[in-house]
């Protein structure tokens, strides 16, 4: 049996990791600052993360939700206190997009509405519903396209009121940060006009963080630089440090009844010791400081570059927009100077490290950058 061949493949076969840094097949090296795709948080091997699972597994892996899983409410009171949100309640999934489909399910649950607005540049998942909201025609298959999903401007907020009067709209949203479309942070005030409209009309509003949270922007979640308090936040990628597992933050007011949502294997036993250890270690190591303190240093750094057109980004996510096509920088940072970075589009450089990044890390891509460019 062949693979389905959908990926296009560096011909790179990581074998090992430690930290910020992998190590491929022949033993080669390499600093990474794309995290598989935003994924790695705490960084590839901590010890306590490979403790916390190793244990886990140890005494039982999985069972269902039908029974009473206590390491999910140790979950919900550790990640409600460090994120901020110890009032709101958790749904445990096991990915990004399992995220963002029940959340906006249960925004159309509570509100009896069909349509969701989502924006320009955005990406939600590849699944039925956030596919719809995913503005990318090249992944929305016929099945998936639906009178109910609305593309707006990102940023525009009087289109958005203009929809929201109509009283259709279920739910709103955004991304934190947005990642895939280019590393763009949501315009000063935006967030917090679109959360006021939301109320006035009576839809909800959701905030995706599943590239732009547990950290990653310098906050817990990258909308607490705005201070806005949504009605459902998603989280996944960086929540597991490499296992799959995601959720679904709600507010108190929203109330459950039983069937509203279901997963089979969210929420098990393994899921749930990832999540805690990524959460102690975040704590113990004080990584979100360390990835606004790094992040600030990198961005101003990348800053005084010559041939960057743009930096964009907050903490430790980052994009660098040239005025070249970058396919090439790209492959002479990973074959010359072991460097992975992400790419969005064809000119915009992506960077998702480890929030365990350090200064000197950040140096060694500096430096390898400014020879790129100048070769």
């Amino acid at each position: 049996m062949n693979l389905f061949d959908v990926y296009p493949l560096l011909d790179i076969t990581p074998v090992k990791g430690e930290g910020c840094y992998i190590w491929d097949e022949n033993g080669t090296k390499y600093l990474d600052l794309y995290g598989g795709h935003a994924v790695i948080s705490v960084g590839h091997s901590h010890p306590h993360y490979i403790s916390r699972l190793t244990d886990q597994l140890n005494q039982i892996g999985f069972y269902s939700n039908s029974v009473q899983i206590p390491q999910q409410k140790e979950l919900a009171e550790k990640l409600g206190q460090l994120s901020g949100y110890p009032d709101y309640q958790l749904f445990l999934v096991n990915s990004g997009a399992e995220a963002n489909e029940n959340a906006l399910k249960l925004a159309s649950f509570v509100t009896g509405r069909k349509k969701i607005i989502g924006f320009k540049k955005g990406f939600h998942g590849r699944t039925s519903a956030v596919v719809a909201v995913t503005d990318n025609p090249k992944i929305i298959a016929p099945v998936n396209e639906t009178p109910n999903a609305i593309i707006l401007p990102f940023n525009d907020l009087e289109l958005l009121e203009e929809k929201l009067k109509t009283n259709e709209i279920a739910g709103v949203i955004i991304e934190g940060i947005q990642g895939i479309g280019g590393i763009h942070v949501p315009a000063e005030g935006f967030l917090v006009q679109a959360e006021n409209l939301c109320k006035q009309y009576g839809a909800m509003l959701i905030l995706d963080e599943i590239q732009s949270g547990y950290g990653r922007s310098g906050k817990f979640f990258a909308h607490q630089y705005s201070g806005v308090e949504p009605d459902i936040i998603t989280v996944a990628k960086g929540m597991g440090n490499g296992f799959p597992v995601g959720g679904l933050l709600i507010a108190p007011e929203i109330k459950p009844w039983h069937g509203m949502l279901g997963t089979t294997f969210g929420g098990n036993y393994l899921a749930c010791a990832a999540s805690l250890a990524v959460l102690e270690i975040m704590e113990s190591e004080k990584l979100i400081e360390n990835a606004e303190k790094v992040g600030s240093y990198l961005i101003e750094k990348l800053k005084q570059i010559s041939g960057i057109k743009e930096v964009r980004g907050l903490g430790l996510m980052i994009g660098l927009e040239l005025d070249q096509q970058i396919n090439d920088i790209r492959h002479v940072l990973l074959k010359k100077h072991h460097i992975f970075t992400g790419v969005s589009g064809t000119n915009t450089i992506r960077l998702l490290s480890p929030l365990t990044l350090t200064k000197e890390q950040a140096d060694v891509f500096i430096e390898a950058l400014i020879e790129t460019i100048l070769e």
